[in-house]
């Protein structure tokens, strides 16, 4: 009780108040004093004669005394008084600032009610504090804002963390069910024990590849970038450099259309990894002796960066789903891609104040353009159209 804010409120509102209220009394007490004469009075007594016989003393009352008397009186009247009002006033302001305290405070009261009343398991409440706009107001708005992007997040994590399980529990279980099969099985032939470790083998390295781009994703959604001063063309070279060779093996080709001069401020790694990942699903989806073109430039004050391939294309209700997590076509399924890939892509793009986007035809190919502001600002907002024509 006595360590709470209304208390020493209430405490420093009636002292205060006190405190004013003793010096214009005490002001009003010696002012008065000054200009009075409160000296105790005196009675002086004379002696009475009726003719000759002796009556005895009387008291002789003087109008100076008179007046000596009254001020007296009036300045222990109003000293009295002034003492009784004070230590009225004292009682009356501790009740008074006791209750405007309370209606002060109670927006703090109902921030710290519903903050108790949220848990980490269900973040769905807001303090939606009513009345005017002052500071208190501002302190519940923003909190408010913090349990909305808590929200985001642990729903983000809890989705990622469900479909990275999903996506686990299929190469657990062949790993398992091959490894018992063979344990299980001492006479079985060399031929079956092949089979058994190639299979796997495939499901390790797609764990491998699923571990890795959560990694990446993980790092991406931290607040420690690498931004810096960067050629977005000799970003989009450089993927190109490290995919040549596996593009080769699969008698693709790589054609580059990368004019230098487009600077821009951002990770030179993320970026390099967004085109890559793009590099990697065309060469993955590319039959042998297609051609996959990687080019960029300046439209309308943007930036942009696009990989067209001769793959078999998108449906165009798949196109909407494309970047999403997890999300596999019939081709990443049949070779068990993780569909982190793309994904990992827009959230390059988007945390550096760009925009993904795929154009496709089926059975045609697809291209796939990313839109990043200049190093000088953002003009509007990025064109819609296909930057390959």
């Amino acid at each position: 009780m006595i360590h709470t804010i209304r208390f020493r409120i209430t405490v420093l509102y009636s002292g205060l108040l006190f405190v004013l209220a003793a010096l214009v009394l005490g002001g009003i007490y010696f002012a008065v004093s000054k200009t009075t004469d409160q000296r105790p009075y005196t009675t002086e007594y004379a002696k009475t004669y009726s003719g000759s016989q002796y009556l005895g003393k009387q008291e002789v009352v003087f109008v100076e005394e008179v007046e000596n008397a009254i001020n007296f009186r009036t300045m222990t009247t109003l000293r009295d008084y002034s003492l009784i009002t004070l230590g009225g006033l004292y009682v009356a302001s501790l009740g008074i600032g006791w209750v405007l305290a309370g209606r002060v405070l109670r927006p703090v009261r109902s921030i710290t009610h519903t903050t108790e009343e949220i848990q980490a398991t269900d973040l769905t409440r807001r303090i939606k504090l009513g009345g005017p706009r002052d500071e208190l107001k501002d302190l519940a708005d923003t909190i408010d804002t913090m349990l909305d992007r808590l929200e985001q997040a642990f729903s983000a994590q809890r989705q990622l963390i469900d479909d990275a399980s999903h996506e686990l529990r299929s190469p657990l279980t062949i790993i398992r069910a091959n490894v018992d099969a063979v344990l299980a099985a001492p006479d079985a032939s060399e031929e079956e024990r092949t089979r058994a470790v190639a299979i796997v083998d495939r499901a390790t390295t797609r764990m491998t590849r699923l571990v890795e781009d959560l990694l990446a994703s993980a790092r991406r959604q931290g607040t420690a970038f690498a931004d810096a001063d960067l050629d977005l063309a000799r970003v989009a070279a450089e993927a190109c450099e490290e995919y040549a060779a596996p593009a080769a093996a699969r008698q693709v080709s790589i054609v580059r259309d990368l004019p230098p001069g487009l600077g821009m401020t951002g990770d030179s790694d993320a970026l390099r990894r967004a085109v890559a990942n793009l590099l990697s699903n065309a060469v993955r989806l590319s039959p042998p002796g297609g051609v996959i073109r990687v080019a960029a430039g300046r439209a309308d004050g943007w930036l942009w960066t696009a990989v067209r391939d001769d793959g078999p294309g998108l449906e165009k209700a798949d196109q909407a789903r494309v970047f999403d997590r997890f999300w596999r076509g019939e081709s990443s399924r049949r070779d068990r891609h993780t569909g982190l890939g793309l994904a990992i892509v827009r959230q390059i793009v988007e945390s550096h104040g760009g925009r993904v986007a795929v154009f496709s035809t089926l059975g045609v190919g697809a291209t796939f353009a990313l839109w990043l502001p200049p190093r000088d600002g953002v003009p509007g907002a990025p064109p819609e159209g296909n930057p390959l024509g």
